[in-house]
């Protein structure tokens, strides 16, 4: 039996196939475009759904698969006539309209109960917002709208002609009870949006249903797909790492930083919210928390364009990976310069847009290595910072599982595990997301007994740092003084 986990994103999609016995088969990417222009961010999902056509046409072209998970980025949605003809072009969650429209919501519903019901803090990036957008500016588009899809239930849809959506990526409406697990009905009123043109919402990890004929023949296959839906695309990540526990965290370190952790409940103190953290639901009536920072992995592929022109050359012509000679460069001690590492911004818990990044503590001796190194110690300082905070509604965090290119790497893996305090786990596995994803639908059609064996099987531990005595100790003062940092360079 093969199971495949499909991972559809902004830029792309992945696929992944492992067999019955949770050994990877096979991997797929199709990259496709967005739009950055006149303010306006936007994706169309029809090149979306030519992507995953694609890595799916070549999947089965060379393995027969049994059955398909899908998981996808959140907020953005796609609109559907009643021929399935997409009306207008999508905005992705970093486009600035809604904005007008969130605070009209906001108002109607009450923030503290909108952020009550849905686990957010009212804000435009959510799909409700814009989906009041798209219904004030492009009235004949929406009035000729039948469906509301975001990604991954408009692939369950256009699979299996089932509008069907997880929990966990309907939380990313922010017009979902995320505590009763349906959509509000104050929400929507509100807005003005018809429940009935939002697909239905399911259990993470549900079978949808099997595959239309018509698409199993424009695929050239004649035998049924099984499909099922996965989750918003941090959930699904979340479950590819092994992260099923409030005392363990996922840090996935791509060119933004995602720290999600586990809660028992839904959080009621509104500071929760207040400082910029979601909450949806997750497994066994568990539920995710989203911390984030806006530049992980893009602080160090910036020192790299500005600043290791010569390193990069060099490991050019010798085949090596650059951050690896970097690595081999930067000092193996602490560097004691604090870096606030806010390049794009500050995400939770300040969610300051306007915040810039800041270097202190440099003298004549510092070089270049060690500003590299102080990067990957201003990151982890700021995961520490988010860490602490939710510890008071998570619990202690003595775990980390690190996936993404950040993971790659061994000295920033061990300047977290000093700083935070906690074991750093790197896994053997590139693409969790699509991982967690194929896991789940071999758990939801049979082929695996058990999803967290399921995972360990096919994420498995590359090694685990643990936090150095001395190291960390030296980390414990130069945190102590970070705290303070945002607020003390705010006021300039």
């Amino acid at each position: 039996m093969i199971i495949g986990g499909l991972d559809v994103g902004t830029s792309g999609c992945k696929m992944v196939l492992y067999d019955e016995n949770a050994v990877l088969v096979d991997t797929y990417y199709y990259e496709y475009a967005t739009s950055y222009r006149n303010g306006e961010h936007e994706i169309d999902f029809a090149d979306v759904k030519n992507g995953v056509m694609t890595v799916l046409g070549k999947a089965v072209a060379q393995h027969c698969v049994n059955a398909l998970g899908v998981t996808s980025f959140g907020e953005t949605f796609a609109m559907l006539d009643e021929n399935d003809n997409i009306l207008a072009p999508s905005m992705l969650y970093t486009d600035p309209r809604g904005e007008e429209e969130c605070t009209v919501l906001a108002k109607a519903v009450g923030s503290e109960n909108y952020t009550r019901i849905t686990g957010v803090a009212p804000h435009p990036m959510y799909s409700i917002a814009k989906m009041m957008w798209q219904k004030k500016h492009r009235p004949e588009a929406f009035a000729a709208a039948k469906h509301l899809l975001l990604g991954e239930d408009f692939i369950v849809y256009t699979l299996t002609g089932r509008a069907v959506i997880d929990h966990s990526l309907a939380a990313r409406t922010a017009a979902f009870d995320i505590e009763h697990r349906c959509w509000s009905k104050a929400i929507l009123d509100a807005a003005g949006i018809e429940e009935t043109m939002l697909s239905t919402p399911v259990p993470t990890g549900s079978v949808a249903g099997e595959m239309l004929p018509a698409v199993r023949r424009q695929l050239g296959i004649d035998y049924p797909i099984t499909v099922v839906n996965g989750g918003h695309d941090q959930v699904a990540a979340m479950i590819g790492c092994g992260v099923f526990d409030s005392d363990s965290a996922m840090d996935g370190t791509g060119t933004v930083e995602c720290i999600p952790v586990v809660l028992p409940k839904v959080p009621q103190d509104p500071r929760l919210y207040a400082q910029g953290y979601s909450v949806v639901p997750y497994l066994d009536g568990s539920y995710a928390c989203y911390a984030l920072s806006f530049t992980g992995g893009a602080t160090l592929k910036w020192f790299r364009d500005r600043f290791a022109e010569a390193e990069r050359s060099t490991a050019e012509k010798a085949g090596r990976n650059v951050y690896a000679m970097l690595d081999e460069r930067a000092p193996a001690e602490p560097t004691g310069i604090l870096v606030l590492p806010h390049f794009a911004g500050a995400a939770t818990p300040y969610m300051d847009p306007d915040a810039k990044a800041a270097f202190v503590g440099i003298t004549l001796e510092t070089d270049k290595f060690a500003l590299y190194r102080a990067l990957m110690e201003g990151t982890s300082y700021e995961i520490r910072l988010n860490f602490d905070i939710l510890t008071v509604f998570a619990g202690n965090i003595t775990r980390v599982k690190a996936t993404g290119g950040g993971a790659s790497s061994d000295l920033w893996l061990q300047i977290k595990a000093d700083i935070i305090g906690a074991d750093i786990t790197a896994l053997s596995c590139a693409e969790v997301g699509a991982t967690g994803t194929a896991a789940l639908c071999g758990v939801a059609v049979g082929a695996y007994v058990d999803l967290e064996k399921a995972v360990a099987k096919m994420a498995p531990v590359r090694r685990v740092f643990t936090p150095n005595p001395a190291a960390a100790e030296q980390y414990r003062q130069y945190y102590a003084k970070y705290k303070n940092l945002y607020s003390a360079l705010k006021k300039l």
